[in-house]
């Protein structure tokens, strides 16, 4: 027998000399809930993960970048108070986001790189991403100008990158535009180019108090049985001016970030969501799989799709348990 591919399996050291996939901490984003309470909140259905107020983020961001980790994606998590049907407090100069930023960069410059979720629904007493009609409908135009604005102040607080998920129509343009206006032609745009509705993101909700008040978001998040349409407006968004591409959710979606990796030179993303990582948390409690190395697997088989950087809540026990090095 000539070809034997066990030849190249024989110790770990010949296995890595020939691995072509490699997962490294720069690899990894971590993102963090931000409230404006001082303190953290446990949240029962993401191990390990909480929401937490602004010291407690700069805190816990230290521990993190010390082992490497120096991404971080900025959710917030306003009091129930603050919102609104026009979700106002997204754009507050002091809401709970720009304070964190300001933290964060004030604390560690440009060691670290801030991302900042831009979207309305946990700015919004509905729950939608979007403003709503008195019908209940979505509007997508007259949404943008608020999405714009909303970048700005975290742009004006020092964030590197505004991360639009609301999956409106134009909205890369609204924030471009408003950016470059203001002279903020250095932030990035990661825009979450393909984002398919369904059932992945319910430990997400409970964790940012947004799931939506009615009726659900399909009429603007993406069917999950479409891929073209998926690539279709990936490729617009880089039209529109994103720096970046997020695909969400990761694991449902390896062939549309193979598939957008082979159309596109631009920077690729996954969003490695909620249910991906308390799903493998929970079969571990319950003794059904290894959940250390099965995690791993999830992010290899991500990064082995195409994606050059990965969010993903395990980011932080990939680097403390030495998942990767």
């Amino acid at each position: 027998m000539l070809n034997r591919s066990r030849r190249l399996r024989t110790s770990l050291a010949m296995r890595n000399l020939v691995a072509e996939t490699d997962l490294r901490p720069r690899h990894l984003i971590q993102p963090h809930f931000v409230q404006p309470q001082a303190g953290s909140t446990e949240i029962s259905s993401m191990p390990g993960i909480v929401n937490a107020g602004v010291d407690e983020t700069v805190r816990q961001v230290e521990k993190d970048l010390r082992k490497g980790l120096a991404s971080v994606l900025l959710f917030g998590v306003p009091d129930e108070a603050a919102k609104s049907p026009d979700a106002s407090y997204c754009c507050d100069h002091e809401g709970v986001i720009p304070q964190a930023v300001r933290a964060l960069k004030k604390a560690f410059g440009s060691d670290l790189v801030v991302m900042t979720d831009v979207c309305l629904c946990g700015y919004t007493s509905h729950g939608h991403c979007g403003l709503v009609d008195e019908e209940g409908v979505v509007q997508n135009d007259e949404t943008l100008p608020l999405l714009a604005e909303m970048a700005l102040r975290h742009a004006e607080a020092g964030a590197d990158v505004a991360a639009p998920s609301d999956m409106m129509d134009g909205r890369v343009t609204a924030i471009r535009t408003l950016l470059d206006q203001n002279g903020f032609t250095r932030t990035s745009i990661l825009s979450y180019a393909i984002k398919h509705a369904g059932a992945f993101y319910g430990p997400f909700r409970e964790a940012a108090h947004s799931s939506p008040k009615f009726g659900d978001r399909k009429t603007y998040q993406m069917d999950p049985r479409n891929a073209r349409e998926g690539l279709r407006d990936a490729l617009l968004d880089v039209e529109e001016g994103a720096d970046m591409l997020m695909v969400k959710p990761a694991l449902p979606n390896l062939d549309l970030i193979w598939r957008l990796r082979e159309a596109q030179l631009a920077p690729i993303c996954a969003y490695h969501v909620s249910s991906e990582f308390s799903s493998v948390k929970a079969a571990d409690r319950l003794g059904w799989v290894v959940g250390d190395q099965l995690m791993l697997e999830h992010l290899i088989a991500i990064r082995r799709a195409g994606a050059d950087m990965i969010v993903t809540y395990a980011g932080r026990e990939a680097v403390e348990k030495g998942w990767i090095s």
